[in-house]
């Protein structure tokens, strides 16, 4: 069937021959006709909008579990903040604003409460079941978890969605993608904005919650340069106004670095289309990344990741916290694992196609930190 011709005519006059139009989609995988208005990427945006999974995010831990407040960061509102950022990166570089926005939104879907920290407490459960990791679990919420149609399991999203999950995945593709071919440049740009986004959002988180402080960041090249340059902007600040000018300069600095290199790389390698996107390959023969960083901003977030990891992520009293969470999730999974009768009834109905652990863990990843906290007290 043609698709409708306006949305179709757009992304011909707007995008870039090398982005991904939605005219050239490789489909879904359950069969359904074009909508009269919306694209197939602009369907996708809404059904991962509308999806529990992507709800649930607005009380699931970012990074810091059990503070009280409310200005730290929410798994929802980070990936709202990548978006945002994912958008800048992808109009810079005339790519499919409407593709980009969607796998923004969708990429943290398949998080668990806790954060990170819930992810390495299932992962570790799951070690005879192959594991758990966050990226994987988004891919069987997309195809599987979520049910929003009486003929089949999943959102039935488009392949594209699934490879760009897929990708990040490592070793457990999705059937019927190809991760070894080299990322779409919407894959490539809301990977990198997910990186500028925890590295500059979850260093304004510790310094709110007081584990570190500004100065001490500013020891640091990339931050450094970032206050110079609202230094040259607003003239002398303190405090917050500070701080959230060096924070906003650090975003765009990033950002602007971002598509100065990629807009080189794009014509250095003379890419003219996805398929050309697709064919990169570095010497050692592996998927190539257009989309990168300068050497030294690259270098710059080395060091503030590393800086994070020492002194906030591994932090004494972060650690304390998510120790205490882990065994809480740990406790409930047996409880689970030994009452499978108390598991919802959609997820106790895998149990004989996927294993009551695996139908136990994808439950506990479905739920908030709020909801875990108060099933706990409930159950153990």
């Amino acid at each position: 069937m043609t698709p409708p011709a306006g949305w179709q005519a757009r992304e011909s006059l707007l995008l870039a021959p090398y982005a991904m139009h939605a005219a050239d989609s490789a489909g879904r995988v359950h069969l359904e006709p074009p909508h009269p208005i919306r694209s197939p990427y602009q369907r996708d945006h809404d059904r991962i909008v509308h999806s529990s999974a992507f709800r649930r995010l607005a009380h699931k831990t970012q990074v810091f579990t059990g503070y009280l407040g409310d200005y730290h960061r929410s798994r929802l509102t980070h990936t709202l903040e990548v978006t945002g950022i994912a958008r800048t990166l992808g109009r810079g570089l005339a790519l499919n604003e409407d593709l980009v926005e969607t796998l923004a939104l969708a990429h943290d879907i398949g998080h668990p409460p806790l954060g990170h920290a819930g992810e390495d407490t299932l992962d570790e459960l799951l070690a005879d079941e192959g594991g758990f990791n966050h990226n994987a679990q988004a891919l069987r919420i997309m195809e599987l978890l979520e049910t929003r149609y009486p003929d089949f399991s999943g959102l039935n999203l488009s392949r594209e969605i699934l490879e760009a999950q897929a990708a990040r995945v490592k070793g457990r593709p999705a059937a019927g993608i190809r991760p070894a071919a080299a990322p779409l440049l919407e894959t490539q740009v809301v990977d990198a904005a997910d990186s500028i986004a925890y590295d500059t959002h979850d260093a304004d988180d510790a310094i709110e919650l007081g584990l570190v402080a500004l100065e001490e960041l500013l020891e640091l090249p990339l931050v450094a340069e970032a206050a110079a340059r609202a230094a040259d902007r607003y003239g002398p600040l303190d405090g917050i106004d500070r701080r959230r000018a060096v924070i906003h300069e650090l975003v765009d600095m990033q950002a602007g670095d971002l598509i100065k290199q990629s807009q080189a790389a794009l014509a250095r390698l003379g890419i003219d289309s996805v398929a050309s996107v697709r064919s990169q390959q570095t010497a050692a023969g592996q998927p190539l990344r257009i989309v990168t960083h300068s050497p030294q901003v690259a270098a710059g977030k080395k060091d503030l990741e590393a800086f994070l990891f020492r002194k906030v992520y591994r932090s004494k009293r972060v650690m304390g916290v998510r120790l205490a969470a882990q065994a809480k999730l740990s406790r409930l999974f047996h409880w689970y694992c030994a009452h499978p009768d108390s598991v919802a009834p959609s997820y106790r109905e895998r149990v004989t196609t996927v294993g009551l652990q695996r139908s136990v863990a994808d439950y506990l990843a479905g739920m908030t930190d709020r909801y875990l906290e108060w099933d706990y007290d409930r159950r153990v």
